[in-house]
């Protein structure tokens, strides 16, 4: 049979539980029933599943359901199994599997390549006034529960399985984004901004100092360079006259005009003698 859908009246049922007890959906009218069907007592998934819906018993409780799962599995195996995780909710033994045809998640599977017929992991929240209020077909286990909770206490839409998160997480999510803008996150600015300038400043000295040592540097190297053409000017001045003067005074040319004049007297003396 297809699943029935919300809106649609849910299928009367009467199975016994765990305990041999029977039970059917119309001793909870007027109260919400969460129907759940689940492939196998004692399994990863299904007792993750179950474990979470018996964390949350009481606020379920509190939100006015009740809490029903559903397996083909014997009512031994359901006892052995609520006993085992201490499971404070009726389980519902569906061994011929009517229950579940009747909402639709009885049919063929496939494991590792292999086919078989099995429960469809599936929840159905039943109304106070017996009408699906809203299902969740193919259902994963993390944060299933979470989400029923959240449509029981009006913080979802009754159909779709979409939790709204701001109804559910306004206050901690304003609390953490205080928390973020408070004295601390101030303090950690503030800290690095700090930290940056002594780091700019002490940066910023030897930058200082860099333009002093090169001008130390240029005034250092100049320095010879200055001196050395002042050497050589006087150098060149000291020696270029003084060697003009040694040349002039060798050459001493008044008295070369002297001994001209004393070999014209000495001839005429001679001339005169003869």
């Amino acid at each position: 049979m297809p699943m029935p859908q919300a809106g649609d009246q849910a299928p009367a049922f009467q199975l016994a539980d765990q305990d041999g007890n029977a039970v059917s959906l119309a001793q909870f009218a007027g109260r919400s029933v969460v129907l759940y069907f689940y492939p196998k007592d004692d399994t990863p998934g299904c007792t993750v599943e179950a474990c979470g819906f018996r964390d949350e018993h009481s606020a379920l409780e509190a939100a006015g359901a009740v809490v029903l799962g559903v397996s083909a599995d014997s009512t031994a195996s359901h006892r052995k199994f609520a006993t085992k995780f201490n499971l404070p909710f009726p389980l519902l033994a569906d061994v011929d599997h009517t229950l579940s045809e009747a909402y639709g998640v009885w049919g063929e599977k496939s494991l590792y390549g292999r086919k078989f017929l099995g429960i469809t992991r599936a929840t159905f929240l039943i109304g106070p006034d017996g009408v699906l209020k809203q299902v969740w077909p193919k259902v994963k286990v993390n944060g299933h529960v979470a989400e029923v909770l959240a449509v029981l206490k009006g913080e979802a839409p009754a159909a779709g399985g979409a939790v709204k998160k701001s109804a559910a997480k306004k206050a901690p999510a304003g609390k953490k984004v205080a928390a973020a803008k408070k004295a601390p996150a101030g303090k950690t600015v503030s800290g690095k901004s700090a930290a940056t300038r002594k780091a700019t400043a002490k940066k910023a000295a030897p930058a200082a100092k860099a333009p002093r040592a090169a001008k130390k540097a240029a005034t250092a190297k100049k320095a010879p360079v200055a001196k050395k053409p002042a050497a050589a000017k006087k150098a060149s001045a000291g020696k270029k006259p003084a060697a003009a003067k040694k040349a002039s005074a060798g050459k001493k040319p008044a008295p070369a005009k002297k001994s001209a004049v004393a070999k014209k007297s000495a001839a005429a003396k001679k001339a005169s003698r003869k």
